[in-house]
């Protein structure tokens, strides 16, 4: 058993990986200025929620075996200055995974997007075919109690963030996790509060593959001209292998995959998704899966949470929630929905939530990422930029920025709610509504509000 102390144990991946911790055996602790859920609500219910908000320099002592520091966590964290004074052995997040999984074959899904899909696509084929694996994911995935799982299986997938992984150690996650195997699904600029040009984002991914083993295999999106640039520029040390499209058709809005034993019925739709599903299909064969053990398995995976996610059906409206915000992402979502729902009218609705995506130094990134829309909506709130040190945003700005002359700018929760009822109200049926964001639409219960519609 060993003595564990969590800075900033409250978020989201960081309880989950203190819960994953306590379920081995180890004495678990942490502390948090804010705790909220549904990260309250679990370290509650383990016993491990900090009797109060705050940080506590008393808590740190020599018993201590280790200190997992959240990127919440400042540079001048009291617990933090503790911990360095009495010598304490400190891991970011990704850094305590390597040493836990030091023995176990590593693989990581990383790229600008797909990642959480990836990750859980492969999770979903394992477990399915009685396979023990280790994880840690950035969703909640159907048929996993928690989204990090640590015990003695002799493999780990991890989703590959390229955010850098604490205050101490300002490196993507990506960087420590040393991989066997790993996929490659895009390159697309994000994180400009991190990585202020384009280049400096594309140069993480080009460190990542260099820090690479030669020999390590890697799945790269060959669809995506950057990550080919990035593969040919600093990946030819590894065993790199490219996948791409696979031959599907539409059936009333079903995905069906053209296979070698013929039509597969899908549960999840879009290109981009069918892309995400090569890749995993590559990873479970390496591990030792047949491909038709992958079609097996994928018929039932229904997808991540928040990942083109369901939340309203009737006969003429269609809800989707996703988790999409920023710019590649925004696009392929509406051109998947696109796709699958040639006949419905689409109504997309997007939060500006993210650091990104509220600098108006980013948002000409934006330029036509809503095209596929009948009707586009864009909706901030001036709370989320005071949060973020951001200075106001105005309507027309954003309208400028994202180069479409109807598109309409929301900055008020309540304004938004009714601008939503009125459109699904006066739209021609069947409507198909897409909301995409980070956040939350300032906690609008969507559920609720489109359950009113007429069904």
């Amino acid at each position: 058993m060993k003595y564990i102390h969590f800075i900033a144990i409250g978020g989201a991946v960081m309880h989950q990986l203190a819960l994953a911790l306590l379920k081995q055996g180890n004495k678990i602790t942490g502390s948090d200025d804010e705790i909220n859920d549904p990260a309250k609500t679990n370290l509650a219910a383990a016993g491990i929620l900090p009797e109060k908000s705050g940080w506590f320099p008393e808590k740190i002592n020599k018993d201590i075996d280790a200190v997992v520091l959240g990127m919440h966590a400042k540079a001048d964290n009291p617990e933090l200055l503790e911990a360095k004074r009495l010598g304490l052995k400190i891991y970011s997040f990704p850094q305590y995974i390597y040493e836990f999984s030091k023995e176990k074959k590593r693989i990581v899904i990383a790229g600008s997007h797909g990642k959480t899909t990836i990750t859980s696509m492969i999770m979903h084929i394992l477990r399915q075919h009685n396979i023990d694996f280790d994880y840690m994911v950035g969703a909640k995935v159907a048929g996993f109690e928690q989204s990090v799982k640590l015990s003695g299986a002799p493999i780990i997938i991890l989703e590959g963030d390229e955010y850098p992984a604490s205050a101490e150690e300002k490196r993507p996650k990506i960087f420590f996790y040393h991989p066997h195997i790993s996929v490659l699904s895009g390159i697309a600029w994000d994180h400009i509060n991190v990585f202020p040009t384009y280049d400096i984002y594309r140069s993480q991914f080009e460190q990542y593959l260099q820090g690479m083993q030669a020999g390590a295999t890697l799945y790269y999106n060959n669809e995506d001209a950057e990550v080919r640039k990035v593969v040919a520029s600093s990946g030819g040390h590894l065993q790199a292998i490219p996948y791409g499209m696979p031959s599907y058709t539409y059936d009333n809005g079903d995905a069906i995959l053209n296979t070698e034993n013929g039509p597969l019925k899908l549960s999840v739709f879009g290109s981009h998704n069918l892309l995400n599903m090569q890749a995993a299909f590559a990873v479970c064969t390496q591990l030792g899966l047949s491909k038709n053990d992958c079609y097996d398995a994928i018929k039932s995976f229904s997808g991540a949470a928040r990942r083109l996610e369901k939340i309203v059906e009737n006969k003429e409206l269609l809800v989707y929630r996703d988790f999409a915000h920023a710019p590649s992402k925004l696009k392929a979502t509406l051109d998947a929905v696109r796709e699958a729902y040639p006949k419905h009218y689409l109504i997309a609705c997007f939060e500006l939530h993210t650091f990104s995506s509220l600098n108006e130094q980013f948002l000409s990134e934006y330029a036509g990422s809503m095209e596929q829309a009948d009707n586009a909506i864009v909706y901030f709130s001036h709370h989320a930029l005071e949060l973020k040190g951001l200075p106001n945003l105005q309507a027309d700005t954003v309208k400028k920025h994202f180069q479409r002359a109807d598109l309409q700018v929301v900055d008020n929760k309540e304004t938004l709610e009714d601008e939503i009822k009125q459109k699904l109200d006066k739209s021609p049926k069947p409507v198909f509504l897409l909301l995409m964001s980070s956040g939350t639409f300032d906690g609008i219960n969507w559920n609720v509000l489109c359950s009113q519609q007429d069904s």
